[in-house]
């Protein structure tokens, strides 16, 4: 079965999605029969994959469609339960590579729901009446604030070692800690207890930031909304753009958007993302940009990108090599780049690099082999030249190949490198490329907007190879060959995510499926029993918590 990624409110299973005038209300309501997958019900509010899709989507339409909701009501629809969190049997019955990525994109969305308070002017507040509990807690911890009712039977609880943990150590304990605050030792105790905590104790040991007794808990909300003053540029001048379904057609070995085409190569075990760049100029102006709405190169490619990324992590576990190329006009897509970068300030804009900032972690994130193919025609310039800079590897050629009409290969650097899409270690992806001579950053700043030959790239360290025409062919084909002799195993995925990050940063990425041992907590909970760590495979030496950052 092939995961889809796109929907829309009418077509949402578990969540309802209520407008009140600045305020919107996210209510859970999960259809226990609506799962996405046979074998399992959904019960308790628990969540799977699709659950969390509607989520994802449901906070993208917040940000671009109503930029002038300015408070979010996470809400439940049952009054005992606000969320079990993640199905037991969903996780008993799935791959492990599916639990990586699930918990991967779980977490994303989570870092959506903060990015959005950090830039886009949202406040969110969880209300939880009943039991919150794992997954359903971390969801609460994402928000602004968390409101629990003092009923004497509501409570929150994170066991991730007596009862269960997708990948142990992954989840809110981070958040606890880093972001609440939370004394060590307390997060510790609390991180093993099965029951929970209710209001009282929840409050003193700082998980909640609130209790309220339900008869007044509907007062205590309006008078918190009333609180929370409107964001200075959210007096009704924002008009929001409807997020159009995306056009995409799929075969066995392509699939194909208005700028993004996947090229998959089974025999080869690689899918080469080919990016389109702009075919026309810059908008004008902010109501220009608004009048095209998601049609909007900009909008539009970032959309289609994320989409591809999805598809790939989800539906194509065995495509270990993504080969990343672009085509297009340079100039016309620096054109685009400077308009971002000249109106960062309109809400719209704001928003639309925000999201590129996030389909980049999303790159970055990918447990993949990533390589940059930078040939004749290509438009690695600004925005999309971040792209090299997430991938494992760039290859460049020098000049022209013989009876190619196309211009030389070139990059270009522009402001956008140096600021506006960090990477989760809030370092950009040069600063974390060249952190042994930060005197590198500096030099290409002063090189922005010069186009680069491939030579001056390698010289600089942007790309790892550059290879003339009478090369390129062979030392391409020797690359592949290479890497598909040790794609899929633990070492070169360790390897990566070794590499990828830097200082206290490494292991960010170790959510991968070929990194993680195999732990069967899901199916040891799901017969109904408790966890032997005794019985499990242990994990690779050097395992550690990653430094999960809240983005």
């Amino acid at each position: 079965m092939e995961i889809e990624f796109q929907t829309e409110p009418q077509r949402y299973k578990h969540w309802h999605l209520r407008l009140d005038g600045r305020v919107a209300h996210l209510i859970l309501d999960v259809d226990e029969d609506g799962g996405l997958f046979n074998g399992y019900q959904l019960k308790l509010n628990s969540y799977d994959l699709g659950v969390d899709i509607e989520l994802n989507d449901a906070i993208q339409r917040l940000r671009f469609e109503h930029p002038d909701v300015s408070i979010v009501l996470l809400e439940s629809a049952n009054s005992t339960v606000f969320s079990s969190g993640a199905n037991i049997r969903m996780l008993a019955g799935a791959s492990h590579a599916h639990k990586v990525n699930f918990c991967k994109f779980t977490n994303e969305t989570r870092n959506a729901i903060e990015d959005a308070s950090a830039w886009s002017q949202k406040t969110f507040i969880s209300v939880i009446q009943g039991t919150c509990a794992g997954g359903g807690y971390e969801l609460a911890l994402a928000t602004d604030h968390i409101l629990m009712a003092d009923d004497g039977s509501s409570s929150i609880a994170l066991p991730e070692v007596p009862l269960l943990a997708v990948l142990p150590g992954t989840g809110g304990l981070t958040r606890i800690t880093d972001k609440r605050k939370v004394r060590r030792d307390i997060a510790d105790v609390f991180s093993t207890l099965e029951e929970g905590v209710r209001g009282p104790k929840a409050l003193t040991w700082g998980l909640i930031d609130q209790t309220v007794p339900p008869s007044e808990l509907a007062g205590v909300i309006e008078h918190l909304v009333c609180q929370l003053e409107e964001p200075p540029d959210t007096a009704g001048n924002r008009k929001g753009i409807i997020l159009k379904p995306l056009e995409r057609n799929s075969s066995d070995r392509t699939v194909s958007y208005s700028t993004v085409r996947v090229d998959k190569n089974r025999t080869g075990r690689t899918a080469t993302l080919t990016i389109s760049g702009p075919q026309s100029a810059a908008p004008e102006n902010n109501d220009a940009l608004s009048a095209s709405g998601a049609a909007a190169w900009v909008l539009r490619c970032a959309r289609e990108l994320d989409d591809a990324l999805l598809h790939l992590r989800f539906n194509e576990p065995d495509l270990g090599v993504l080969i990343f190329r672009t085509e297009g006009d340079s100039a016309t897509a620096l054109h685009h780049d400077a308009f971002l970068n000249q109106h960062a300030e309109h809400w719209l804009v704001r928003e639309i690099i925000l999201y590129w900032k996030r389909v980049l972690k999303r790159i970055d994130l990918t447990s993949r082999s990533l390589v940059a193919v930078i040939d004749p025609g290509s438009c690695f310039v600004g925005l999309l030249s971040e792209i090299i800079f997430a991938c494992d590897r760039a290859y460049m050629l020098i000049g022209q190949l013989d009876g190619d009409p196309r211009p030389s290969p070139v990059v270009t650097l522009t402001t956008s490198n140096f600021g506006p899409y960090p990477m989760s270690n809030d370092l950009t992806r040069l600063k974390t490329r060249f952190l042994g001579r930060p005197s590198a950053v500096t030099e290409l700043f002063d090189l922005i907007g010069n186009p680069l030959p491939a030579q001056i790239c390698l010289d600089l360290g942007l790309v790892t190879f550059a290879f003339d025409e009478l090369d390129w062919e062979d030392e391409i084909r020797i690359f592949w060959k290479n890497v598909l002799h040790f794609r899929l195993t633990p070492g070169l995925d360790w390897r990566q995510i070794s590499l990828s990050w830097a200082r206290d940063y490494g292991n960010q990425d170790f959510w991968s499926p070929n990194c993680v041992a195999e732990l069967d907590l899901p199916t040891h909970n799901a017969a109904g029993n408790k966890a032997h760590y005794a019985d499990m495979v242990p994990a690779k030496k050097g395992f550690s918590i990653p430094n999960v950052r809240s983005r």
